[in-house]
């Protein structure tokens, strides 16, 4: 995000130094003649500062890429950990509940031998 926000302040910074340089140049006490040649000039520097101002925005947008890029494969793998562990601790707690519901079960059911066992010493 702070990549995007740079890119944003140069470009900005940029279009200002070009619109204060276009304002002080008109304002300025100059010739007509000096002025239109400093304009021409100007103006011919335009399509380099396009340029430069074009390859700036395109590094922060790879920038930003790679960055988003980055960021999502992390999310990813900490997602599969996550689901893993998740999984994990299901099939734990199945096992628990199972030992627990066979443990209670048992302790529930009628004791055939230990019935007999007592009816035999009565």
């Amino acid at each position: 995000m702070s990549n995007n926000r740079s890119g944003v302040f140069i470009g900005g910074l940029m279009l200002g130094a070009t619109i204060g340089a276009l304002t002080g140049l008109l304002v300025a006490p100059r010739t007509g003649r000096e002025t239109r040649k400093i304009l021409k000039k100007s103006a011919n520097a335009i399509p380099e500062l396009a340029e430069d101002l074009s390859t700036s925005v395109q590094i922060q947008a790879d920038r930003l890429s790679a960055s988003a890029l980055r960021n999502w494969d992390e999310t990813l793998d900490r997602l599969r950990e996550a689901i893993t562990a998740g999984v994990d601790a299901s099939q734990r707690e199945s096992q628990i509940l199972k030992r627990q519901t066979s443990v209670e079960d048992s302790d529930s059911l009628p004791q055939p031998l230990e019935r007999s066992s007592m009816t035999n010493r009565d």
